[in-house]
């Protein structure tokens, strides 16, 4: 492709052929644009010569970049990261028909895959992206990120359309929305799901950590349709946000106008729902857990709604949703009857949603394992341990990824706001003498990893998934009861 159509401009001095995009220099080949972004640790501009020294042709930069090489295009752009997205979509062109969005702090994962379900319930050929990978109906795909960036984004997008693949829901991470990730796909609905505090470690403050966020529905997606949690301290905000910028505005949640909750009662493995959508009411018996996993769904319906599918439709198969892997997961019963689950809750917010989702299908103790992640936000740790002091019955400390910081330090974090915790370490052992504790009326959580198929400590990264763990424990790997 010629630079100046990367670019869209005229013909004229950038003329040149492209035959690759990266902002990686190792991945550089001849003929290929490096563009030379600057990150938390490493500056681009340092690679630009190693880059023009594997065969580049083009380079991508910001103001104030220069370069010897006469033969080598310079392109100077106050805001790189956004123009290689751009440059992304256009080189690869292809995208499926219908894309949607969902950010916020919890629930992407769960929205995404249970919009997927919902497309594919009616017959479209349909896929999400995000931390679980590509999950679709012909094919799956592991990631790196949540949210990949630019180059393989658009890569992966192509990828979908040729294989017939119409519908697509995406997550959003706030590092992909302050890193432009996503800018340059076609966006037809996009969700925000509720904001708690995450990330703290790489956006400074919680506004910082907002205003990425945000970015989905005041920058990236255009002339679309915003699906808002009304139930969430910032819908206000949100919704004057969307309707400055044009989009069509989908509420949800008890407060919601197009989706509103009207009634719902826990049950054995699930829940009776009666949601009333645009207007028509829908009773239904959601076999999933907690109430958050209600409002999940009630996103995912925005969603599909906002991308083009009618109420009715959209609403039929709520019944035939499957949770994700690794969120509110139930993956075993001891001998006692008490379900043991694995969440991925890792941040306050999510831990207190999921204890209290738990709280009425508890009749003796609620238990909770659960630590927190070395190398990230410190200020999260006593926070959480406040969260399972107030809410869950049996507490035990353990270790998460600790990765390069002492476990011993992250623990006492979490331990000086949870007096009546234990403290177990490792990680197995502490599922291990919760599990022999287990009797009639008990329900067990171990949150924190999820799906994780790996626990990092220090450099090490060691096979460690919670699930297996507690099967191997019962005595019944790979069963769930």
């Amino acid at each position: 492709m010629r630079l100046s159509d990367l670019l869209d401009c005229e013909k004229g001095t950038a003329e040149v052929e492209v035959v690759g995009l990266s902002s990686d220099s190792r991945k550089v080949r001849p003929g290929y644009l490096f563009a030379a972004l600057s990150g938390r640790t490493r500056d681009g501009i340092t690679y630009i010569q190693d880059a023009v020294e594997q065969g580049a042709v083009a380079i991508l930069a910001p103001p104030g970049t220069h370069i010897d090489e006469t033969t080598v295009r310079l392109v100077v752009d106050a805001n790189p990261r956004q123009m290689l997205a751009r440059m992304a979509a256009r080189f690869h062109g292809r995208q499926p028909a219908t894309v949607v969005a969902v950010t916020g702090t919890n629930g992407k994962t769960s929205v995404v895959s249970f919009t997927r379900q919902l497309w594919s319930a009616i017959g479209n050929n349909s896929a999400s992206l995000g931390t679980l990978g590509v999950v679709a109906d012909s094919f799956s795909a592991q990631l790196s990120h949540t949210t990949p960036e630019p180059v393989t984004l658009h890569a992966l997008l192509a990828d979908m359309a040729d294989r017939g693949i119409n519908h697509l829901a995406i997550e959003a991470s706030s590092h992909g929305l302050d890193q432009h990730r996503l800018d340059g796909v076609v966006i037809q609905a996009a969700a925000f799901t509720n904001l708690s505090r995450d990330h703290l470690d790489y956006h400074g403050d919680q506004e910082s950590y907002f205003a990425a966020k945000k970015r989905l529905i005041s920058e990236v997606m255009s002339n679309g349709v915003a699906v808002l949690n009304a139930d969430c301290n910032h819908f206000s905000d949100l919704n004057v946000v969307a309707r400055r910028r044009g989009h069509q505005t989908i509420s949800y949640g008890l407060k919601g106008q197009e989706v509103k909750l009207v009634k719902v009662k826990p049950g054995s493995g699930g829940q009776d729902v009666e949601i009333e959508l645009l207007g028509r009411r829908h009773k239904a018996w959601l076999p999933l857990v907690g109430a958050f996993q209600v409002s999940n769904v009630m996103c995912a319906l925005g969603l599909v709604v906002g991308g083009g599918v009618g109420p009715h439709e959209a609403a039929a198969s709520i019944s035939n949703l499957r949770g994700v892997d690794g969120r509110l997961d139930l993956v075993a019963k001891h001998s006692s009857g008490a379900p043991i689950y694995v969440d991925y809750a890792h941040t306050p917010g999510a831990l207190e949603s999921v204890l209290i989702a738990l709280r009425p299908h508890v009749t003796r103790s609620l238990w909770v394992i659960f630590g927190c992640g070395g190398g990230r936000d410190r200020g999260k740790r006593g926070e959480m341990g406040a969260v399972a002091q107030k809410y869950a019955d049996r507490v035990i400390v353990t270790d998460d990824n600790p990765r390069d910081e002492s476990p011993e330090v992250i623990r006492k974090a979490i331990l000086d706001a949870c007096p009546k915790a234990q403290e177990v370490s490792p990680r197995d052992e502490a599922i291990a003498l919760a599990v022999d504790s287990l009797t009639s009326g008990d329900v067990l959580v171990v949150a924190g990893k999820g799906h994780e198929e790996n626990q990092t400590i220090g450099s090490d990264v060691l096979p460690f998934n919670d699930g297996d763990v507690i099967r191997d424990i019962l005595g019944s790997p790979g069963r769930v009861w």
